[in-house]
């Protein structure tokens, strides 16, 4: 297993700039944002499907320094009630898909998406009870002629590249959890996975360790990033919150950067977890403690990591 990381932690670095970094710091392999969600500050998509001699530069400079290419990320939402939304994070899904191929690695990192109502609207609908009787009823419009049909082509289409679809079981997300994400595996088949990223597990109640325990083979890609629960904040709010951004005093739960939620007994264990059920890759750091600055926080994370990994 090797530390990762993707590079949106160091968004306030260019790409060469991040790389040497990480090479001090211990890291050994790379996630690239290519659009949607991410800023995508160190690859442009278009050029890099364009132009093979672009290509042949980015996996030039990873190569001088002893690093890999682990990972593109694409998370966005392709199934959104706009259609305008709905295809351009599609298309830069299927994009990210065919230059993964181009480059010769075998999974990108993406995000389900969340479609809206069968009335329409501008709005994605997470349903997340089932009572009233409405809401189970959008809840099965939903999964039947939204999410699995177009989830069902998108993965024949990144199967036939040889690519793994791995999702961030991420709330607001029509996949948020174990359930969700082996109902869509099931239907649409192993080309798709999971992104295991503990942080935001935590904070729905869930147990990682069980989770990797629950997915098995279907865990395709891990993220490396914590998550504090704090107990006064939860005990009088419970964890579903919508004041984030707030002053993380005042929040029930606050992204940390590892080892700082959690410490390194456990994190000793996730590893232990992950090796037992097969797992033997990339744990790609995420930056997003907003106690720490972006190099601060990936620095530390590899720091704390590297031991536990027992990188020489």
């Amino acid at each position: 297993m090797r530390i990762g990381v993707f590079t949106d932690s160091t968004l306030n670095l260019s790409l060469e700039d991040s790389l040497d970094r990480y090479v001090d710091w211990g890291i050994e392999a790379v996630e690239i944002g290519t659009g949607n969600f991410s800023p995508a500050p160190h690859l442009n998509l278009a050029e890099m499907l364009a132009d093979a001699d672009a290509r042949k530069r980015l996996l030039a400079t990873l190569e001088r320094r002893g690093l890999t290419l682990s990972a593109l990320n694409c998370s966005g939402n392709p199934i959104h009630p706009r259609k305008d939304v709905a295809a351009h994070d599609s298309g830069v899904i299927r994009d990210t898909i065919r230059l993964a191929s181009e480059l010769g690695i075998d999974r990108i990192v993406t995000m389900s998406g969340c479609p809206g109502a069968p009335g329409g609207g501008e709005h994605p609908n997470w349903v997340t009870f089932t009572w009233p009787d409405h809401f189970n009823e959008l809840l099965q419009w939903q999964w039947d002629e939204v999410i699995t049909p177009y989830w069902r082509e998108t993965a024949a289409f990144a199967k036939a590249h040889g690519v793994l679809l791995c999702f961030e079981m991420h709330p607001g997300m029509s996949v948020y959890n174990t359930a969700s994400l082996l109902r869509l595996r099931a239907a649409a088949g192993e080309s798709i996975a999971a992104n295991l990223d503990p942080s935001h597990l935590w904070w729905q109640g869930m147990d990682p360790l069980e989770v990797v325990r629950a997915l098995g083979p279907a865990v395709g890609f891990v993220h490396a990033k914590d998550t504090r629960i704090d107990p006064r904040n939860t005990a009088i709010n419970g964890c579903l919150d919508t004041t984030m951004p707030q002053v993380p005093g005042r929040m029930p739960w606050v992204f940390r950067a590892v080892g700082y939620g959690h410490g390194e007994s456990w994190w000793r264990d996730f590893v232990s977890v992950l090796r037992m059920e097969g797992y033997d890759g990339v744990l790609s750091i995420e930056q997003e403690d907003p106690l720490m600055g972006l190099e601060e926080g990936t620095r530390k994370a590899a720091e704390f990591l590297k031991p536990i990994l027992f990188v020489g």
